[in-house]
């Protein structure tokens, strides 16, 4: 049977990824005690963020594109959303179906306030690390992001 080997570089990566995968699971959690008190999870806090960076509004589709995610999963999390108060839906003037999603102003005073606690939990987990390091480690995360979603989209024309 033949055996493919790792280089060098891909056993580097191969370590990479399942730290990412531990980190990630981390942070959520993290997210998920941090705005707890604002009745906010990390799934719908990025969800909120994602709206806010939107230079208008979008359609769920658009923001599971934004996002990197599934488009159900995002469905299922502006429903959610909504029944809380946070967006709103509105016409769709070039899809009769896909509405638009929209903060309300509870959503913009709920997303603020999640990121006023967001900025010194920030600070506190940089502390000791460099910006120029994180700078390089964000750099490599955005690269791989963009080879895997290259190869995404050749997979799937």
């Amino acid at each position: 049977m033949n055996k493919s080997k790792r280089t060098l570089a891909g056993d580097a990566l191969t370590d990479l990824i399942l730290d990412l995968f531990r980190v990630n699971s981390r942070i959520l959690a993290a997210g998920d005690r941090l705005v707890a008190g604002l009745r906010l999870t990390s799934a719908r806090w990025q969800v909120l963020g994602a709206i806010v960076a939107a230079d208008r509004p979008q359609p769920v589709p658009w923001l599971a594109r934004d996002l990197g995610g599934n488009r159900q999963n995002v469905q299922r999390i502006v429903n959610d959303l909504h029944r809380e108060g946070l967006v709103a839906f509105e016409a769709n003037p070039h899809h009769r179906r896909a509405q638009l999603v929209v903060l309300t102003d509870k959503g913009k005073q709920t997303f603020e306030a999640a990121m006023r606690l967001q900025a010194p939990w920030a600070n506190s987990l940089a502390d000791g690390l460099s910006a120029k390091d994180i700078q390089v480690a964000h750099r490599v995360i955005v690269a791989l992001r963009q080879k895997l979603e290259c190869n995404a989209s050749e997979e799937n024309p």
